[in-house]
């Protein structure tokens, strides 16, 4: 009988052995050239800043944001449906790190006035800031506004509590019974010890503890959107406060409202969209060199 054998040789060996390597470099490369195609179109797609929706007043929706309600405690109020026309705090933008606000006057969500700061101190929230009440009296952004602008057909400026004065932003800001979440310091701020009632701007409230931020006397003196005027206690008694949405005490008088105001907070973004612009919930803007 004869018996056959096969042998694959030297040259069936290394032909076989490099099939195999190349099986193994084509399974290695193909993730390789994928991850090189994944982050070729991270780079090329570019970053997007964006402005996100903290707040909003409106100094007639019969809801009283004044310095005791939402501020400190970061509760939701109100919906995302009505959430530029009605009193409005999104709990989740609220405890969010932002390093730049921005403060926007609007006419049924149309911007007709904004000013855009950069915080002094980064990395904090909204929430962190305005807990921060005891002993309060903050200013919190550096070097004045970034952007401010002003439509050419805005009424009621000239006494507008944000766009009426310059100055920086003060949080907090608290004098005996007296507290008002938002100021600037070209306004009249009073001195710690004075009962004068005579500084003004967004959620006020002349009859409260605030430093624990308590309002006292069932909130009669709370009040959402002040004006910027000379009414010192107790020779003033005709105190004007934007709108409906304050308590009942007799030296406070309704006066028209300016706006609602808007309050956004970004961590990239240091240029807000124009006067003109529609507003939204979230809003792309631009970051430049300041």
């Amino acid at each position: 009988a004869v018996v056959s054998t096969q042998s694959t040789g030297s040259s069936g060996i290394n032909a076989e052995y490099g099939g195999l390597q190349s099986q193994v470099m084509v399974t290695k490369t193909i993730p390789i050239v994928l991850l090189i195609l994944l982050v070729g179109s991270v780079r090329a797609r570019p970053r997007r800043y964006l402005w996100h929706l903290g707040m909003n007043l409106n100094p007639a929706d019969g809801h009283i944001m004044g310095y005791t309600v939402g501020w400190h405690t970061g509760t939701q109020i109100g919906t995302n449906t009505t959430a530029l026309s009605m009193d409005y705090l999104d709990h989740y933008v609220w405890i969010e790190p932002a390093d730049y606000i921005a403060i926007v006057r609007h006419q049924h969500g149309v911007i007709d006035a904004l000013k855009v700061f950069q915080f002094r101190y980064w990395g904090l929230s909204l929430l962190d800031r305005f807990k921060d009440m005891n002993p309060g009296r903050r200013i919190v952004s550096s070097g004045g506004p970034i952007q401010e602008e002003v439509a050419w057909d805005a009424e009621n400026i000239d006494d507008d509590p944000i766009f009426g004065v310059g100055g920086e932003l003060a949080f907090n800001w608290q004098y005996t019974n007296n507290g008002h979440r938002i100021v600037l310091t070209g306004g009249h701020l009073s001195a710690l010890g004075v009962d004068d009632d005579n500084t003004h701007g967004l959620g006020n409230d002349f009859c409260c503890d605030p430093l624990k931020g308590i309002t006292q006397r069932d909130g009669q003196s709370q009040h959402e959107i002040s004006t910027i005027q000379d009414c010192p206690f107790p020779s003033c008694r005709n105190h004007k406060v934007q709108g409906t949405d304050h308590g009942p005490y007799s030296r406070m008088k309704t006066g028209p409202v300016y706006g609602n105001y808007a309050i956004y907070i970004s961590k990239g973004a240091n240029h807000f969209p124009p006067v003109g612009t529609e507003l939204n919930i979230v809003v792309e803007g631009t970051r430049s060199r300041i």
